[in-house]
């Protein structure tokens, strides 16, 4: 009996929280506050985990993903997946429509379904007796990869349906986006880590969903919409109505689709969305229209490459004509150059340009963009304007090409190009104003030491001579912020006060901080849990720290790299003098049972994630290795571990420890 109130409660906690999920990521209409959801969450995979025989693939916790490497199998489609063709103007939709009233005769009457076309990636999910079963991409239009560990991620993807009416088994096509905030966030982490950012969500969408990390796919906060069905019993002749049915079943489904009666409502509909998508908080690039009849879409059947039955509108991507005046080359925090073109004023897409990217040496080469140019500016699904070509019937017999500077702007060092990057530098990386003052902003800012001083500050600063590297914020007295111009006295002691406090910020945002080239907040939490203190970090060689759970070769030079500089040892010891942490502070629950032990973890897992047997390792005091060395202490071995890697355990005499070994053994007294 109590097995089966068990189950009985597993079972209604996912119907609950599959019904919060429809709310929210499909109605838009949550009932439920985030914090009441989130303990409902934390109480099913409570049972879960006390419950292994209850597991359910479609359970609402898979929603976080699993840290597992995914490889992703081909899988041929039951229907091709082809494209669309695609269309640039009303007299070619005009002949679409001539075409297909050709073909099907004059005397049937039908409609045409129009929906959004959504800048994605698509996506083909099926489903058997009304559970999630399996997502496969485009591929090739035969063959796809099958990505279904990561699409169980995305919140508004139903892993249940809801009713009973549905097929027992379909598919049901998408597009899965990323919307705008979500890819503003993304891209400002990867400023943080010096990756270049993504040019659009498409891109964003498009690169995630095929990481080999389904717990890191779910931190992107993919969404999807769905948009056809297929299937042999499907509801209705109607494809509108299909997705009509498709929304009561639990799918997102658009609010914006419309049945026209004939062309000329078709125009409408593209006329109305070329002028609003700019106020959809996603992007879209055109207009799918389809005929609504699938009798009738089976009867116009496909050409080699598309659907005869459907086309897509694409909206032109606005570009406007300007004249290049000059280029600046800005200097980041780490050096990397990036030339801005200066622009005479334009208008595009509703606001005024001045200023568009050109991201690297090579694009303006590969365009050959030169001074006084008249080019062409775009900016479309891209965030930041830039410059596509150039009208070369307009340019003078003066034209000089465009040479790439070779000296930093700010410190005239000679710039380097690493093999393999795009980017120039300048190495100058202690001397080098700009680069200081990005140093200064980062460590200020609010992932990091988070101290009230903005921009303008940092440069009074600067410019006064009081703030040569990070370590002078805490030399810095009442009289030198007082004489500042706009400082009063509450302000002066205001920000003395936020450098204060800024002693207590924890290790692992103070190594965020130092601004280490390709050590964002994620990875300075894993090497601050993985190594302890600043110290260990610092000593350690390049192999210890690529034995790192996460941690890159080319993560470890550069962490390697940074403590082999005399001058940011300097500024480490005198952030320690200044009393800043530099060490794990151990919480309550930790322990030293594995202290000075290395784990590798390798398979699948009954009773807790790959995840959580990693904290537990770090909380009671043993670190994580992502790679089998002569200096592995344990082999954590679950389920499917690969062949290659048991040979390398054997080889060096590892000790492999089963999952209920290792529970036992954190049970021990030390």
């Amino acid at each position: 009996m109590k097995r089966e109130k068990i189950f009985n409660k597993i079972k209604s906690l996912r119907q609950e929280l599959s019904n919060h999920n429809y709310n929210y990521y499909v109605l838009s209409q949550p009932t439920v506050s985030d914090y009441d959801y989130d303990m409902m969450l934390k109480e099913l995979e409570a049972l879960e985990k006390e419950h292994p025989e209850f597991q359910d693939l479609n359970s609402p916790t898979v929603r976080v993903g699993a840290d597992r490497d995914n490889t992703f199998m081909q899988v041929k489609h039951d229907y091709p997946m082809l494209s669309l063709g695609n269309t640039y103007n009303f007299e070619e939709l005009k002949d679409f429509d001539n075409r297909i009233k050709k073909i099907i005769g004059p005397e049937t009457s039908f409609k045409y379904a129009c929906e959004l076309k959504y800048d994605g990636t698509a996506i083909s999910i099926k489903y058997k007796n009304g559970k999630f079963f399996q997502a496969v991409t485009r591929g090739d239009g035969e063959k796809g990869d099958d990505v279904s560990d990561n699409v169980r991620t995305i919140r508004s993807v139903p892993l249940q349906l809801q009713g009973n009416d549905f097929p027992v088994t379909f598919e049901i096509r998408g597009e899965i986006i990323m919307p705008h905030n979500v890819f503003k966030e993304l891209n400002s982490e990867r400023e943080d880590i010096e990756e270049t950012p993504f040019a659009n969500p498409r891109n964003a969408a498009s690169g995630t969903i095929k990481m080999k990390n389904s717990a890191e796919v779910a931190k992107r906060k993919l969404d999807a919409f769905l948009y056809f069905l297929l299937g042999k019993d499907l509801p209705s002749d109607s494809h509108t109505e299909n997705l009509n049915k498709a929304k009561i079943w639990g799918f997102k489904i658009s609010e914006n689709n419309k049945q026209a009666n004939e062309i000329n409502e078709v125009f409408e509909f593209i006329n109305y969305w070329d002028k609003k998508r700019e106020n959809l908080p996603y992007d879209i690039d055109g207009i799918v229209i389809k005929v609504d009849s699938k009798y009738l879409q089976d009867e116009l059947g496909f050409t080699g490459k598309s659907p005869r039955w459907a086309i897509s509108y694409k909206f032109k991507a606005e570009r406007v004509a300007s004249k290049l005046l000059s280029i600046d080359y800005q200097v980041g925090r780490t050096g990397a150059i990036t030339p801005v073109a200066n622009l005479e004023p334009i208008q595009l897409d509703g606001t005024t340009v001045k200023r568009a990217s050109l991201h690297n040496a090579d694009i303006i080469k590969e365009l050959d963009i030169r001074i006084n140019d008249t080019v062409f500016v775009e900016k479309g699904g891209e965030i930041i304007p830039k410059i596509v070509g150039v009208d070369k019937s307009k340019r003078t017999s003066d034209s000089a090409e465009t040479i790439y500077i070779s000296n930093c702007p700010a410190c005239n060092s000679k710039l380097v190009r690493i093999d393999g990057e795009a980017l120039h530098y300048c190495t100058n990386s202690l001397a080098c104003p700009p680069q200081i003052k990005g140093k200064t902003e980062h460590f200020v800012s609010r992932k990091a030491m988070d101290i009230n001083c903005g921009e303008a500050t940092v440069n009074a600063l600067f410019n006064a001579g009081h703030l040569n590297n990070i370590a002078d914020f805490y030399k810095l007295t009442f009289e030198q912020i007082y004489n500042l111009e706009g400082f009063k006295e509450k302000s002066a002691d205001n920000l003395l006060e936020s450098i204060n406090q800024s002693k207590s910020i924890p290790f692992e945002r103070v190594l965020f901080a130092l601004g280490i080239r390709f050590v964002g907040s994620t990875v300075a939490k894993v090497l601050a849990k993985s190594f302890k203190t600043i110290d260990d970090i610092m000593q350690a060689n390049i192999e210890q720290l690529t034995e790192t759970d996460e941690i890159g070769e080319r993560i470890a030079e550069s962490v390697f790299n940074f403590f082999r500089n005399e001058l940011n040892i300097k500024i480490i010891n005198d952030l320690k003098t200044a009393g800043l942490q530099f060490e794990i502070i151990e919480s309550e629950g930790e322990t030293n049972i594995l202290k000075g032990t290395k784990f590798v973890i390798s398979g699948t897992f009954t009773k807790y994630s790959r995840n959580e047997l990693k904290q537990m390792i770090e909380q009671n005091g043993g670190k994580n290795t992502s790679s089998v060395s002569k200096s592995t202490d344990y082999f954590l071995a679950g389920e499917n571990v690969g062949p290659s890697k048991l040979e390398k355990v054997k080889k060096f005499g590892i000790k492999i420890i089963s999952e209920d070994e290792f529970v036992e053994m954190i049970k021990e007294q030390p």
